[in-house]
């Protein structure tokens, strides 16, 4: 199994080179805390590829509200505006590709996207970064997003299996509960993953219990990931954990816990992110439960090369939904 860890400030001081050096460490994210502007952030990716060329270097940037870099990027629109916006399926193919050809300039392998969770007009983590209320119009769109992202050589990541959006808890603070009937969630939520999995390079897990199935968060059930989504839906790609140090991780105890929990389950790359002590208390603890095939899963999320033609007609289709929207915004306001 593979820890991903991030750093807290523009650029790499020693103790980040040490830690990026540790073998179980495969995976760097970024934050907006990262960033200062297009030359630091070309400058903080090679220098993590000069410590580690293999590392697989991922981003939460799904649009909206979670887009981590900004200033000299194009602002892209949370995808609950696209999906209720005309040429949907375009506008998110358009969303991928840009997101695709910026994040690929600056050498980043993988956007933690696309959410597709259903919108259950519950979850205010989730709420706008929903594509839509109902499993056809997600699985369309998250199609078209991923086609664009694959288009630029990036891979894509489905979040959050089997599904986020019908509890009103935020994991980042607390233990989520599920309480539908098991086949609520099967014939819901989950469907959605069921059909895009067969073209999913990675899924995120979700930080939810849903008592009627396990009573562990699925993050860090073997019946969600092993018995489920390896078994039931034969799915043979990565299985990423959400953060472990969310607190919907809590229950499995401390750090090092959490981790073994999560390896034991089936994730093969387990985020520790915003707490440094908690990514020494991992590492510190020894190799944790290992899976052969996750090395070459996870290689599989590194972008393709392939020469940058930066997506014209991608910025014209965008642009285009971002003027009827300002428009409508517009009306609405002299109504």
């Amino acid at each position: 199994m593979s820890i991903m860890v991030d750093i807290a400030g523009l650029e790499l001081d020693g103790e980040d080179r040490d830690i990026l050096a540790h073998p179980l460490v495969t995976g760097f994210i970024l934050f907006s805390r990262n960033y200062a502007d297009r030359a630091q952030l070309a400058a903080l990716t090679k220098s993590v590829r000069k410590a580690r060329p293999d590392m697989l270097i991922a981003v939460d940037y799904e649009g909206g509200r979670v887009q981590r870099f900004r200033d000299g990027f194009t602002r892209l629109p949370p995808m609950l505006d696209v999906g209720r916006g005309d040429n949907a399926e375009l506008v998110a193919h358009s969303v991928g590709q840009i997101i695709g050809a910026e994040l690929a300039e600056f050498d980043i392998d993988l956007p933690f996207a696309p959410v597709v969770d259903l919108d259950g007009g519950i979850s205010t983590v989730i709420g706008d970064r929903a594509f839509a209320a109902n499993v056809a119009d997600v699985v369309s769109l998250a199609e078209k997003f991923m086609s664009g992202l694959a288009a630029q050589g990036l891979a894509s990541t489905l979040k959050h299996y089997p599904g986020h959006g019908q509890v009103a808890a935020d994991s980042h603070l607390e233990l989520p509960v599920d309480e539908r009937p098991a086949a609520d969630i099967r014939g819901n939520d989950m469907q959605a993953f069921a059909q895009l999995l067969p073209q999913a390079p990675s899924v995120m897990m979700a930080h939810v219990v849903y008592p009627e199935v396990d009573q562990r968060p699925a993050s860090l059930s073997p019946v969600w990931i092993r018995d489920i989504l390896r078994g039931e839906l034969g799915y043979q790609a990565a299985v990423v954990c959400d953060d472990l140090n969310m607190a919907g991780a809590d229950v499995a105890g401390d750090y090092r816990q959490r981790a073994v929990a999560a390896a034991e389950a089936g994730c093969d790359l387990l985020p520790v992110c915003n707490n440094r002590p908690a990514v020494v208390q991992v590492l510190d603890g020894g190799g944790l439960p290992h899976d052969r095939e996750a090395p070459a899963r996870l290689a599989a999320l590194r972008r393709k090369p392939q020469e940058l033609v930066r997506p014209t007609a991608a910025y014209a289709a965008l642009d285009a939904f971002n003027a009827v929207n300002t428009e409508k915004e517009l009306n609405r306001g002299m109504a």
